[in-house]
């Protein structure tokens, strides 16, 4: 905990425009993020703060809506909370732990009618009937949950792992976040097809009648190599491609992971400038200008060393600021602060 409250100082120091953290249950890392969250916000005073995601199936809507207003006045309205159906589990049907129960055994739906709440509360209409004999004042007329803090309804991002469950994020009014991976393949490229997913959230975004503009984040995986240990975990990644493998039970579209020296991704991604739909833009460590950092625990380092940190350097797009790029890393905060680390990011042509 104390590490990934270092990381986010470090990169608030770099210029970094985020700390990002990863939420699983019953895994050796961040299972319960706000506590988290409003520490680092205590400590920070610029960067946004959010999770990349919570699952919803395991949460009570109503005391998240709290635990996230307390987090966001804490951080004075900065967190960008990521929230989804979940990942592949640590054990089976986890949630149940937690007593929740979908009805039918559907898990997804269950979700997302926690994450319907959730957003009902954090619009803050009062819902309670006061008690007559209150042990404090009431306002007059039905209560909301407090603490409320105005404006986080709008900074919610639901990670979708396929085209149609961006069209129902937008519907919902929701942020796009767009991870490493599809759960479907059509037979095109990973950027092709994330390229589409994007213009139908946007499509879709327009559709709804939606007064703001949406916000969208993008990820590609970075493993600079800067020790014998990363070279031995992911020295096979240099070779990596968009892979297609298997996914809880189904076909799934991985993007590439870029895997060098500290120098080289950038290389690369100036090299690839303009390829396949994508803008890479290279970001030297020492001249951030609007990267966003994302952690959660990689589990090789941590059984090798001890507690890691995985990290995401995010760059927002300078032709559609609207459009974040992530590129997931694995670092320290030593790392981060000694080398240039380049993040090599990619902006869709959307």
């Amino acid at each position: 905990m104390h590490q990934s409250i270092d990381l986010a100082v470090a990169a608030e120091e770099l210029g970094a425009d985020g700390a990002y953290y990863r939420v699983h249950h019953f895994a050796r890392q961040l299972a319960s993020p706000f506590p988290l969250l409003a520490a680092i916000g205590a400590r920070t005073s610029r960067i946004e703060i959010g999770t990349g995601v919570i699952d919803m199936r395991y949460e009570n809507p109503l005391y998240m809506a709290e635990d996230a207003g307390a987090a966001d006045l804490i951080a004075d309205g900065r967190l960008q909370l990521g929230i989804s159906r979940g990942s592949p589990e640590q054990v089976i049907e986890g949630y149940r732990y937690f007593g929740f129960e979908p009805k039918d055994g559907d898990h997804a739906t269950m979700a997302r009618e926690h994450t319907a709440v959730f957003l009902r509360m954090l619009e803050g209409e009062g819902f309670a009937e006061p008690n007559p004999r209150p042990m404090f004042p009431n306002p007059p007329g039905l209560l909301r949950l407090e603490p409320h803090s105005e404006g986080l309804r709008e900074r919610i991002w639901w990670g979708a792992a396929t085209r149609a469950t961006a069209e129902w994020t937008a519907e919902q009014g929701m942020n796009l976040m767009s991870s490493t991976l599809l759960t479907e393949d059509t037979g095109v490229p990973f950027h092709q097809l994330r390229a589409e997913q994007i213009q139908r959230f946007r499509d879709a975004w327009k559709a709804a009648g939606h007064e703001r503009e949406p916000r969208v984040s993008v990820s590609r995986s970075i493993m600079p190599l800067v020790s014998e240990i990363d070279h031995a975990y992911f020295g096979n990644e240099r070779r990596s491609t968009d892979p297609v493998g298997m996914l809880e039970g189904g076909k799934a579209r991985f993007g590439k992971t870029y895997a060098a020296e500290p120098d080289v991704p950038g290389q690369a991604a100036r090299r690839g400038r303009g390829r396949g739909g994508c803008r890479h833009v290279a970001a030297d460590g020492a001249q951030p200008a609007g990267r966003r950092l994302q952690r959660g625990a990689d589990r090789e380092r941590a059984h090798a060393r001890g507690p890691g940190a995985r990290l995401a350097l995010t760059r927002q797009s300078a032709r559609s600021p609207a459009v974040m790029t992530t590129a997931t890393t694995t670092a320290s905060t030593g790392d981060i602060r000694r080398h240039s680390i380049t993040a090599a990011t990619a902006t869709p042509t959307v």
